[in-house]
Parts: C-alpha cells; structure tokens; sequence
C-alpha cells in the first residue's frame, strides 16, 4: 500500500509540475509568419533564399508562379520530397495566401559564386540567355522572363539573383521528369533541345550576372512568349 500510494505521489508531482509549465509557456502566436515557419527555415527569414545553393528566393517573385509551384508539387509534377510533404495538406486558398507573402516581399539579393568557366562558355551563356539559338529551336530566355530576367506578372519568375548551383538543378530536373508543369510545358521543350555544356553555360551567365537596379517582375502582358505555355492559357 506504501508503494502506491509513493508512486500516485510521484505521479501528482510529475502532472502538477506539467500543468505548472504549461501555464507558464507563453502561447505560440496564430501568425501567417508564425504559421510559414516551415518554408522560412528552408528559404530564409523574408525568403531571401538559402545559403546552401540549392533553396531558392521567393521574395519578390510573382504571386502566381510561387501558387503554380505548390500546386505542381501538390499534383505530383515536380518532384521533392521535403516541399510534397510540406504542401500536401494545404489548401489552395492558403497556398495563395503564402504566394502572396513572400511576394510581397522586398529584400537585399546575395551574390553566390559560381564555378570555374571558360570565355568561350561564358560566351555561349550568353547567347542563349540574350539571342537564343534558332538552328536549335530555343528561345532567347529574355524573350519569356524579361528583357531584365526578372520575371513578368503573373506567371513568370525572375532569373537575377539565383545560385548556379539551383538554375543548373532545375534545368536538370525539366529533362529527367523530376520537374514539370501542365501540357504544353515549353520549359520541358526548351530544356530538350539544351545540351549538358548549355545547361551549364546558361547557368553560369545567369549567376554572374548582376540584379539591375529595379528587380521587379515586368508588367502582365508586357511580354509575349515565342512558344505555347501551359502555364500562361497556351
């Protein structure tokens, strides 16, 4: 009878001493912020992006292309194991509310090294990025992202300011289906008529290059793309 009556003691103590904590532990704020913790810790405080390289800046980028993202990660078109379980229970209107925030968002970029590249691919870079290469069939990408790269509203995301490291991976995942978007996917087209050496000269150019004074996404239908996206109603 000692026994138990020492361990309902015990047991008292231990409940008194959890309820004690529990009222003293200040209540986690119901915040948007609060509440986004999970993608800040990956993509940084304002969404200024990671420092690994590899997680990229949300801040500034077009409502309607950070939304487009989560769905696709939702539908099982882009494939990351980390964002498919983040997303999977969030509904589409708080998918938009999240889109909104970190578009609304307006800091500092970082500048990321790039690797070793010779003149002659820097060269090539920058064909592609500026002109394109229509013997290949691929567009110039300022003909879709802006005569800056850095995006046009709605639907299509800037290229300044992104780790090569991130550009390269996701040309990567266009041409192993680890990425993709609803039919026509015209990225998914221009990727396939890249060879490895362009994936690695675009990205480079892009890395290097600097965040213009005005980093803002371009007016909606300020630029007409030379291919039929998916993503814009083509």
């Amino acid at each position: 009878m000692r026994r138990l009556l020492r361990r309902l003691a015990a047991a008292a103590a231990v409940l008194c001493a959890g309820s004690l904590w529990a009222a003293e532990a200040p209540p986690v704020p119901d915040t948007l912020v609060q509440r986004i913790a999970a993608c800040t810790s990956c993509h940084g405080e304002h969404g200024e992006g990671g420092s690994n390289g590899f997680n990229p800046r949300l801040a500034g980028k077009p409502a309607g292309y950070l939304h487009r993202q989560m769905q696709d990660f939702q539908r099982g078109l882009r494939h990351y194991e980390i964002m498919e379980y983040t997303v999977a229970p969030l509904t589409d209107a708080y998918m938009r509310e999240i889109a909104e925030y970190f578009a609304a968002q307006d800091v500092p970029y970082t500048r990321h090294p790039i690797p070793a590249t010779t003149p002659a691919a820097m060269a090539r870079g920058e064909q592609l990025v500026t002109q394109g290469d229509a013997a290949r069939g691929v567009p110039a990408c300022m003909a879709c992202h802006g005569p800056n790269l850095t995006g046009v509203q709605p639907d299509i995301p800037g290229l300044v300011g992104l780790p090569y490291d991130y550009i390269s991976a996701q040309l990567g995942s266009w041409r192993t289906d680890t990425r993709s978007t609803v039919a026509p996917d015209c990225m998914a087209t221009v990727v396939s008529r890249l060879s490895d050496a362009d994936i690695s000269a675009v990205s480079a150019w892009l890395a290097q290059r600097p965040v213009p004074a005005d980093a803002h996404a371009e007016p909606p239908g300020s630029v007409k793309p030379p291919l039929r996206c998916g993503v814009l109603g083509g």
